[in-house]
């Protein structure tokens, strides 16, 4: 059996009882939300303690839906929910409608951490964790893998791209945090190696990425709306050690916009709209809030969603 997926079904047998309980905790009430709603005005979908929710972006109540996901993403009716690891079961994504029907389970091994729907809702992408937790640490290792919805297309892991400008893949790649443009087509992501952590340009037709190397410490991008500027988490220093600062790339003149938040953000930015980013803060009661600031490095953050992570403006 492959090394990786010893240790993590290990450690999905280990963590089962943990996740049996918290779903026990954290079961849906009986009357949960059947669908992610869009409401009257601008709505996010957000996840409350692992459920599938909705609210609008100027607060108010919350509808909660029963699906338990431990990452997720909505674009043009198309929910990803990375579903969490449980006892004797790896994790799998699921492609779901606003009603919540399920359109296409896949399995995957490893612990969720990215997904993304590109703005048609016809693309989805995802990374998991298969060795290690954490993108400040050394050794850790990703897979990430992409899915058209409208073909049945499925690539389990860009590693199966060509790199451009390299003959051979190094071996000590790792690609996560995809962000789709507006063709389905074309796709950004971060690829690691020899020490850097580069922003790529893929091509999913053509099975292409190409590396950006003038643009190093990109990691985790999100695309705005008008497909100019990427939100990204840039490390401070260079040392991922010493925590990100959220920033904004100019894709066309290569300005950097380091913006209003100074607190450490390990999360992939959301565009809530063309001029404001948000992203999860974990507390130190272990709980996450949702927060918010503006795109161009003015204001100062803000609480978007109390006790929530994985933002998405519904589209």
């Amino acid at each position: 059996m492959n090394k990786r997926l010893l240790i993590t079904l290990t450690a999905a047998v280990l963590l089962g009882g943990v996740a049996v309980g918290y779903t026990a905790l954290s079961g849906a009430a009986p009357d949960a939300a059947q669908s992610v709603t869009t409401g009257a005005g601008p709505r996010l979908m957000v996840l409350s303690n692992g459920k599938l929710s909705t609210v609008s972006h100027a607060g108010g109540s919350r509808e909660v839906t029963g699906q338990s996901c431990d990452r997720a993403y909505e674009a043009a009716g198309t929910i990803s929910c990375l579903r969490p690891v449980g006892a004797l079961k790896a994790s799998e994504l699921a492609v779901l409608d606003r009603d919540l029907k399920e359109l296409r389970t896949i399995p995957l091994t490893g612990f969720p951490n990215r997904t993304r729907v590109s703005a048609s809702g016809r693309m989805v992408a995802w990374t998991l964790f298969v060795d290690g937790h954490s993108y400040a640490a050394n050794g850790f290792s990703t897979s990430t893998g992409i899915l058209d919805t409208k073909t049945g297309t499925l690539v389990t892991s860009l590693e199966e791209f060509a790199v451009e400008g390299m003959p051979q893949r190094p071996v000590d790649t790792n690609y996560w945090g995809v962000t789709f443009t507006a063709d389905d087509n074309r796709f950004y992501a971060t690829m690691s190696t020899g020490g850097h952590r580069y922003l790529l340009e893929g091509d999913f037709a053509g099975r292409t990425v190409k590396p950006l190397t003038d643009l190093d410490d990109v990691e985790c991008p999100s695309l705005s709306p008008d497909g100019t500027r990427i939100a990204y988490k840039k490390a401070v220093g260079g040392d991922p050690q010493k925590g990100w600062r959220v920033s904004v790339l100019d894709l066309k003149s290569r300005e950097i916009t380091e913006l209003a938040e100074t607190r450490s953000v390990d999360d992939q930015p959301a565009w809530v709209d063309d001029r404001t980013v948000a992203y999860g803060i974990q507390r130190d009661d272990g709980l996450n809030d949702v927060w918010a600031v503006p795109a161009d490095g003015t204001g100062t953050p803000a609480i978007l969603v109390p006790e929530a992570s994985s933002p998405a403006p519904i589209s």
